[in-house]
This record gives C-alpha cells, structure tokens and sequence, in this order.
C-alpha cells in the first residue's frame, strides 16, 4: 500500500514539471514539444512496452529468487532494442529528413522514448517485486532531476530540444541513484532464453498493439493540427489534454498499483475464479474514484486555470479541457479498470478490437465535423474516439467475460458524484481563486464522501468504518484518563 505514496508523488510533480515547461516555453515551442513526445511515446509503446508489461506480469520477488532467467531475458531483450533505437535516432539525424519536426527533434524523440522505456521498465520491476525503497528512489531522484533539467532548460534556452534531453539525462541520473536495489545479481546474459522472450511477446503484443492505435489518435490529431492550424494551437490543446490525463493517470495508476497486483497475486495463490471476483470489485473501486475524480476536475476548472495555468494559455485551456472531459473518463476507466479484466482473462483481442474503433470514429470525427479556425473539432474528436473505444470495450466485456462490478458501486458512485456535481455548480460561479479552490475542493470531499461512505461504495464502510470506532475508543479512553 506504501509504493501508493511514490505514485501519486510522481504524478504530481510530473504535472507541476508539465506545467513549468509549457509555461517556459510558451504555446508554440510546447507544441514541437508535445508533438516530440507523442512520437516518442507510440514509439516507447510500439518497441519496448511489453517488456514493462512482461515485468509486472511475469516477475516477483520470489521469480527473482527462483527464476534468475525471467531476469536475464528481460534484460537482455531490452538491451538488444536499446541498440537498435539508438542506431535508429543517429539515422533520423545523419539523414536530415523531410519531417514534420526538424530531423534533430525528431533523433531527440526516439532517445526520449529509450529513456521513458528504461524509467519504466525499471519502475514495473521494482512494482512486481513490491520494492518501496528503489520505487522512492526512482521516482524522487527522477523528479528532483527533471527540475533542475527539463524545467531549467526550458526556462534558458526556451527550447523544445533542450528540454527533451534534460528529460533523458534526468533519467539516467535517477538509474544511476537506484542502480543498486535494481540489479539482479542472481541474473547474468546466458540464463536468457528466447522462447522466454517469445512468451513475454506473446502476452504483451495484444496490449502493445491496442495501446499504440489509442496513442495514434493523438499522434495523427496532433500532427493534423500543426499540418492546419500551427504549432501554437498543437500547444495550446495538448497542454489542456497532458494535464487532464496527468490528473486522471495519478489517481488511476495510484490505485491500479496496488489492485492489479493484488489480483495478479489473488490468481496465483487462490486461483483463476477468486482473481475475477477480484476484478469484478476493481472495476467497482475505478469507477467510484475516476468520475468523481474527473467531475471534479471541471468543477475547479476556473480557479485551477487562474491559479496554476500559464498566462499565454489561459482562455483556450479551460475551453479545451471541457471538452476534453469525456475523453478523460473514459481513458481512466479503459486504462485502469476494463483493460484489466481482459489481461487477467487472457483475452486481449478485445483490446485491438476496441483501439480499432476509437481510431476509427477518430478518423471520422475529424473528417465529418466542420473545420474551425482553432484545434475545437480535434478536442471534440479526441473525446468521440475515446467514448466510442470505451463503450466497444464495454460491450465485449459484457459478452465475453462477465467481471462485473457491485450495482451497489456503480449506481452509488454515480449518484454521489451527481449529487457532488449539484453542490459544486455554485461554487464554480464565484470569483477563481485560492479560497474558492479550497471551498469547492472541501465541499466535493464532503458531499461525495458522505454519500459514498452512507451507500457503502466499493465497500467504504468496510474499510473507514473500523478505523472511525477505533479512534472514538481511543479518545474516550484518553479524556478518562
């Protein structure tokens, strides 16, 4: 439960770091930049994203005992696509090619995307071992670097280029800070084993394949984007969707970190069905956290784009993460509640199935709505593709593997957040700022809270319940005393 903690510190400063660039750099050179890091990121996906997968799958602390070669072949697997990538970047930049990016941002990228690899792989390892220490480490050394690299130069140099190799060079420092509680030392190059490999490829090129058509969308909007309108609206719009996603990717990976390997663990000790009972109560707990999670988001949208959003993109921010919203939802709850199903299944087709249509109505949206002077049709687009994967991957699950969560949690959460919703609209009126944050931020907690913990939401009162009557003991055993 404590490597909970590291996440969602991650996550945060991941979004302040976020934030700081965009701001240094400004809406244009933020758009070369989030276009970089889109390439980087399907590449990242396409190429090593089912090492990370294998990792969290396949290895544990007990593997690493009694299965050095789980290791060796993870190792040896990455380091082989390491060299490879390298060499891939080094042509990008020796060959000057006609790119939508200059041929040097474009080289960046694919070392971006070896680096974001390796922080990755590096972090599932120390998560299927349940390491708190080298997950700390990581992830604090990681942070402390981006701020002084990434942030600092963006704030110099006021380059896209620059910003992108600090990003790699922050990396490398957090590995070399950990590098002890990471290496396997019962591991070693010949333990390797290529049908080990294949088996690793096997599970994680369903997940790979779905993930790079999902990022494609935002690749192919992106691109289109900066084709019609420039790069500033490319900025402008992927500043309003990067924090959007950092904010849902916090609370969601906080708690899929701990449930997915929980019901990873539930079906290697107690068996396959207990680990879908497992499931069925996840995607309760998902649902319960992500739509208030993004309802709320909207709710402080005023205050939070007064207070935290960069001048120069403050106006088309809040008008694109509105629209936006959909897109969050359903990407918190395909991410870190269906897609689970389906892997603990081992049924990944669906999850192809379901990137197909979102590219598809992706496609279509941009097409069919009318162009704008702005990125608006592309914000539309985004939440259209996003919805339509959503409710494919939904309709599958509900024909082929029949996890589904309480009534209790869903109708619950749903009416909690409605109720959230009908308390929060006031507030949104008032004058943005800090005092209005926090009164809209306490009220959301209390009337959700409330709500939740009365209907007894993902079990809540299970949980809280016992804690609430120890502390009352406590204090009434302190005020005799």
């Amino acid at each position: 439960m404590w490597m909970m903690v590291p996440f969602i510190l991650n996550s945060l400063l991941n979004f302040v770091v976020g934030l700081l660039v965009a701001k240094f750099l400004g809406p244009a050179e933020y758009g070369r930049f989030a276009l970089a890091l889109s390439i980087a990121i399907v590449m990242q996906t396409l190429v090593f994203d089912w090492l990370r997968l294998a990792a969290t799958r396949f290895y544990s602390e007990q593997d690493r005992k009694e299965r050095p070669e789980i290791r060796s072949t993870l190792d040896v697997a990455f380091a082989a696509l390491a060299a490879l990538a390298l060499v891939a970047a080094l042509l990008v930049w020796l060959l000057r090619l006609d790119l939508p990016l200059s041929h040097d941002l474009a080289a960046l990228a694919i070392g971006a995307a070896l680096s974001n690899a390796l922080f990755d792989t590096a972090t599932a390892l120390a998560r299927a071992r349940f390491n708190d220490k080298a997950y700390g480490a990581l992830v604090i050394a990681k942070n402390l670097l981006a701020f002084g690299l990434t942030v600092g130069g963006a704030f110099v140099f006021r380059s896209a280029n620059v910003a992108l190799v600090g990003m790699m060079i922050s990396v490398a420092g957090c590995l070399i800070v950990a590098r002890g509680e990471l290496v396997d030392g019962n591991a070693s190059i010949r333990m390797a084993q290529r049908t080990l490999a294949m088996r690793f490829l096997a599970y994680g090129a369903p997940i790979v394949v779905a993930n790079v058509l999902y990022q494609s969308v935002l690749l192919i909007n992106r691109g289109l984007l900066s084709h019609g309108n420039g790069f500033t609206e490319v900025g402008q719009m992927s500043l309003a969707f990067e924090t959007g996603i950092r904010i849902v990717g916090a609370i969601g990976s906080a708690i899929d970190v701990v449930l997915f390997q929980l019901a990873v663990h539930t079906e290697k000790t107690t068996g396959a069905k207990a680990a879908r009972a497992q499931i069925g109560r996840n995607l309760g707990a998902v649902f319960a956290i992500v739509a208030p999670a993004v309802a709320g988001a909207w709710l402080i949208l005023p205050s939070f784009e007064a207070l935290f959003v960069p001048e120069n993109f403050r106006g088309s921010y809040s008008h694109y993460f509105a629209l936006m919203t959909p897109a969050l939802f359903a990407f918190g709850m395909t991410n870190y509640g269906v897609n689970a199903a389906f892997q603990l299944a081992h049924k990944l087709m669906p999850l192809i199935i379901a990137a197909l249509v979102a590219l598809f109505a992706d496609l279509l949206a941009v097409t069919l709505l009318p162009g704008t002077a702005d990125a608006t049709r592309f914000a539309y687009a985004q939440s259209i593709s996003s919805l339509a994967g959503f409710a494919a991957l939904v309709a599958m699950l509900f024909l082929l593997e029949p996890m589904w969560p309480r009534a209790r949690d869903i109708i619950g959460a749903a009416a909690a957040t409605a109720m959230m919703l009908l308390f929060g609209a006031p507030l949104r009126a008032m004058e943005p700022g800090s005092v209005t944050l926090a009164m809209q931020i306490a009220a959301g907690v209390v009337v959700y809270g409330a709500i939740a913990y009365a209907l007894d939401v993902a079990a809540l009162r299970g949980v809280i319940g016992p804690k609430i009557m120890m502390q009352l003991r406590r204090t009434k055993i302190e005020a005799r005393s």
